[in-house]
């Protein structure tokens, strides 16, 4: 539990109901009434002060979480001698007791996601994140209230690039359920959402989660319009360095193409709603592993949309496969056992609305 006392701050992301997160200007996502099946502990229930009007005349109530985040470990991630596998890592912050990002206000059925991003009163260390998370670059704390007016507080976050139907979008990391993926993502490590419902679920019954596609052995290098994946992000975005506002040059590695640039499944701008309200912020990675054949020929080229990508792995096996994360080596395409809490705050261009191509026969279940 958080120390008593222990003041946090957090971001609200999501909400399972669609009106409040209408209301309070969040997505929209009901895949999170499933998060607790067979898992209670992904859920974190807190409870929201009830204040006097002398103690609050307009504004957020206090919100009492069970657990919190450590952010005091030092984050590592050292290279391998190909960049990725990495040759030592450990997440740079983990769950305490009782902590998860998902929560559900006492007597409310509505979850949201509201993972913590500080702690404490300050000084924030935006720099080594001691007591931040890994991708807060700044803390904005409001003053005192005048009457008639309301001011928020606010976070400076890292955002990461992706891309959904093909085309550009943004989206905040902020939790994962293992150890290396944490690492990867600049994230919380929380064991908890290791066995949300469920692996490979999707939008079968009961799934909280959604589909995200990464790859392991994309191309690299700056301005490469085809870099993507786990080793670009070593060799390229500067991921065994601390993110802050005054480390441009990460920042710019990022900005040109050295993120882990991962295809987002289903999307809220998306125009069919069946796609659209299948979004979940919890997402259910599918991670492939380029073939040697398709290294040599350039092939592993940079993918943009999920049906593009699974029509690849269902009529091309010569050239992208699945792969077993604790071994490396290639298996089945899908999914890996990895897990990622990664809000979506929009898109660079044009709205995703529709994928570029339609699924080969059975390469996608449920059939779309």
């Amino acid at each position: 539990m958080p120390s008593p006392g222990q003041t946090v701050w957090y971001v609200l992301l999501d909400a399972s109901d669609q009106g409040i997160a209408h209301d309070l200007g969040v997505n929209y996502a009901p895949k999170l009434s499933n998060l607790a099946i067979g898992n209670p502990e992904a859920v974190q229930t807190v409870t929201l002060d009830s204040p006097s009007p002398d103690q609050n005349k307009f504004g957020q109530a206090l919100v009492h979480f069970q657990g919190a985040p450590d952010f005091s470990p030092t984050r590592i991630a050292e290279p391998g001698p190909t960049g990725f596998p990495l040759a030592n890592f450990q997440p740079g912050a983990v769950a305490g007791p009782g902590y998860s990002p998902f929560i559900r206000i006492a007597g409310s059925p509505t979850v949201y996601s509201a993972p913590i991003v500080a702690t404490g009163d300050g000084p924030f260390d935006v720099v080594h994140h001691t007591n931040t998370g890994d991708r807060v670059l700044g803390v904005h704390i409001a003053g005192p209230q005048q009457q008639g007016q309301y001011e928020d507080n606010w976070v400076d976050l890292l955002f990461v690039k992706g891309f959904d139907a093909g085309q550009p979008i943004v989206y905040i990391s902020t939790d994962a359920g293992q150890p290396l993926t944490s690492v990867l993502e600049r994230s919380t490590y929380v064991p908890a959402l290791d066995k949300v419902a469920y692996n490979g679920g999707d939008d079968f019954l009961g799934s909280a989660r959604e589909r995200l596609f990464g790859f392991i052995n994309g191309q690299t290098g700056p301005d490469n319009p085809n870099a993507q994946g786990f080793v670009n992000l070593v060799k390229d975005g500067h991921a065994s360095e601390d993110a802050s506002a005054g480390n441009t040059a990460l920042i710019d590695g990022l900005r040109n193409g050295g993120d882990l640039l991962n295809v987002f499944g289903d999307f809220p701008t998306l125009s069919d709603p069946r796609h659209a309200d299948a979004y979940s912020p919890l997402w259910d990675a599918q991670l492939g592993l380029w073939t040697d054949k398709a290294v040599k020929a350039g092939l592993n080229t940079r993918q943009t949309d999920e049906v593009q990508v699974f029509n690849l792995a269902a009529s091309r096996p010569d050239l992208i496969t699945g792969i077993n994360p604790a071994t490396g080596q290639p298996a089945p395409y899908g999914a890996t056992g990895v897990d990622i809490n990664c809000a979506v705050i929009g898109f660079i261009d044009k709205a995703p609305t529709a994928n570029l191509a339609n699924p080969l026969p059975n390469s996608q279940f449920p059939p779309r």
